[in-house]
């Protein structure tokens, strides 16, 4: 398939309001908490991410929740395989209504282009956004060489992203560090989902390669990704506004 011809996209990042740039990530693993977290916050954020974490525990039944409660899901699976089945999955994932999904980049071109295939070929008129995973926010550039890549971190995304694009898929995760390079970098229409994203006074955690969320709205994000900060504030909906008042600030400014 030629990937400029398969079904367009039916979001255009350009319009969105703040809040729908804000992806709240649904870490947890009991889906009671879960759901008092979609009830508390579906009103506050875009969309919420759904892992491993989650959906080992729950399964297919947290995206139904979400959908019976008008949220959006971000299926956060990673789909790494090889092609065959990974386009199986990315067909459920189309027919399950999820709004974007995603796969690892260095799963390779032939795999990705069996996704994107197969999300195509469901005829959806509202198909789901395809992320390709670059490198791990956890991942920094000693942690890439211990695992056998030639590459420095930002190398490593700029490489993977121009594959993904060549592959069709819709967009990248990758770190704050390497927005404005991708953006620069690859033509056309190409989403950027950002992870690793921490309000000025919340620690790091997990991510080598983090900013605040206005730096990442700054740097041309497209979407930005955030859990612990809001998840374990006294009032995560209030956390998430915030949030979303920084990234409408800095929305602001980079219109000036």
């Amino acid at each position: 398939m030629n990937p400029q011809k398969r079904v367009q996209m039916t979001v255009n990042t350009r319009e969105l309001e703040p809040r729908n740039r804000l992806i709240f990530a649904l870490d947890v693993s009991d889906g009671g908490r879960a759901r008092e977290l979609i009830s508390g916050l579906k009103d506050h954020v875009g969309a919420f991410k759904v892992g491993f974490q989650l959906f080992t525990r729950e399964g297919p039944a947290i995206v139904e929740e979400l959908h019976r409660q008008g949220a959006k899901c971000f299926l956060d699976l990673k789909f790494h395989d090889i092609p065959t089945t990974v386009a199986h999955a990315a067909r459920w994932a189309a027919e399950t209504g999820v709004y974007m999904f995603n796969v690892h980049a260095s799963g390779g071109r032939d795999m990705m282009r069996a996704a994107a295939d197969a999300v195509h070929k469901t005829g959806s008129s509202q198909p789901p956004i395809m992320l390709a995973v670059t490198i791990l926010t956890s991942m920094d550039d000693d942690a890439l060489r211990k695992v056998g890549f030639s590459f420095k971190s930002k190398e490593a995304v700029f490489n993977l992203a121009r594959l993904s694009k060549e592959a069709g898929m819709d967009g990248v995760v990758a770190s704050p560090e390497e927005i404005m390079g991708i953006k620069f970098g690859i033509k056309g229409e190409f989403i950027v989902a950002t992870p690793g994203v921490r309000p000025l006074e919340a620690k790091k955690d997990d991510h080598k390669r983090a900013a605040t969320p206005a730096k990442a709205i700054e740097a041309g994000a497209d979407f930005i990704v955030v859990g612990r900060p809001i998840r374990d504030a006294a009032y995560p909906a209030q956390a998430a506004d915030q949030i979303c008042s920084e990234i409408e600030s800095a929305l602001k400014g980079k219109s000036l």
